[in-house]
């Protein structure tokens, strides 16, 4: 067997026939990252003619060192021992002739499949063979990260949409399904964006992730090609939420009145009427504070407010929300709710069976990302741990030096 540096068309074909495989794994990442201090190239086992496996390769500088990455891992069978045995000697030999030091990567071998409650449902019977083949190969694993610091997120939840959209919703954490149908009587409303919409996205991340606007208009011109990204946004229509805010505000004046009249009539002091008064006053002095609000939103923004973004890519059966934002100032609208929703009814309409809503922290250890845990569990997905990174040296005098240059921070971030 050899290996043989891969044509675009090539890797592509092998890409999409290939199972497992990630957007991360494809020639449009691959282009994308091209553009953003990567330089990408695709590589293939061949046997005779028949390619056994392939991987993209993104090649790095750092410190002054050539370092590669395989973000998601190689498409190759990794149950079958003596196949990754023989491609990764060959693709040492390979990548250390091109003066690369190592090469990491992140695959999709998984290790466990939880609830959303933190149980195991399923473990990969075979993960403690594939792990110890690959160490003895010469991969070194870089341990069991709880949070963000691999190359990939080491836990993603994954929601089944091969379900009638009832289910689906049944599915999701009551107090969401609440959230999100307030959210639609308050007239918050989702639109398919374009390219120009991106900005939204951008303004809503640029202060947690450190990428760029043009990285989501390089993803989305390349993976546009083929229309496997779309980007959607929600947006409050103020002079309908002034409207659905009026009419509560007068349902309630109503109400507040009628149960004034109801109890200065009492002949007794009747303590069930006391109660349902304080509950209504209650919810009339909040839509009265609305009122002032949604007053100020339509006069200050007659076209309406957008609240959050999401940035989605097609692959396969699957769906990936890229990168999503939402606007912290109007966070109390749920408008990132609705829209990842209303994503979901749409894809599984169309026929998809899994909504990858992205990395999570460790299910099983309390953290400071509890927050971005809790609002991902809630829409009911399984959350897949896969085995984490490994390197593996390709060219060990240039591997020694790289070591002893200054420290580096992980520039290599989807």
């Amino acid at each position: 067997m050899t290996i043989k540096q891969l044509n675009n068309e090539e890797f592509k074909n092998f890409c999409q026939n290939f199972e497992p495989s990630s957007i991360f794994q494809t020639t449009y990442y691959a282009f994308t990252m091209n553009e953003h201090n990567g330089d990408a190239l695709f590589v293939g086992l061949m046997d005779g003619n028949v390619l056994k496996a392939a991987s993209l390769i993104i090649v790095q500088k750092i410190n002054g060192f050539r370092y590669a990455f395989a973000p998601r891992g190689f498409l190759i069978d990794y149950n079958n021992f003596s196949l990754v045995e023989t491609f990764t000697k060959l693709l040492k030999k390979f990548l250390g002739k091109k003066d690369i030091v190592a090469i990491k990567i992140n695959p999709l071998i998984i290790k466990n499949i939880y609830n959303n409650n933190g149980e195991i449902i399923n473990q990969n019977i075979n993960y403690n063979n594939i792990f110890e083949n690959l160490t003895k190969l010469g991969y070194y694993h870089l341990g069991y990260n709880n949070y963000f610091e691999a190359l990939k997120p080491r836990f993603e939840a994954i929601v089944n949409l091969d379900l009638p959209y009832t289910k689906i919703f049944a599915n999701i954490d009551k107090s969401f399904r609440t959230k999100i149908r307030k959210a639609e009587r308050d007239g918050i409303k989702i639109f398919h964006g374009n390219k120009k919409n991106l900005e939204y996205l951008y303004l809503q991340t640029k202060n947690k992730y450190p990428r760029d606007l043009k990285y989501f208009e390089d993803l989305y011109d390349f993976f546009g090609t083929d229309k496997l990204i779309d980007f959607y946004y929600s947006k409050l229509d103020t002079t309908q939420y002034l409207k659905v805010t009026q009419q509560l505000y007068n349902k309630y004046e109503k109400l507040s009145k009628e149960i004034n009249v109801k109890i200065i009539k009492s002949p007794v002091r009747n303590e069930k009427l006391l109660s349902k008064k304080i509950h209504i006053d209650n919810m009339f002095e909040q839509y009265k504070r609305q009122l002032v609000l949604a007053t100020e939103y339509l006069k200050a923004n007659p076209n309406g407010i957008i609240l959050s973004s999401a940035l989605i890519i097609k692959w396969k059966d699957e769906i990936y929300l890229i990168m999503d934002g939402m606007d912290n100032k109007y966070k109390h609208f749920s408008g990132k709710h609705l829209l990842l929703w209303k994503l979901m009814i749409r894809y599984s309409k169309l026929g998809f069976k899994k909504f990858n809503l992205g990395g999570i922290s460790n299910i099983t250890k309390p953290s400071k990302y509890n927050g971005l845990n809790e609002f991902k569990l809630n829409f009911n997905p399984k959350v897949i741990e896969y085995a984490g990174d490994f390197e593996l040296i390709t060219n060990r005098p240039l591997y020694f030096m790289y070591r002893n240059s200054k420290d580096i921070s992980n520039m290599f971030k989807k």
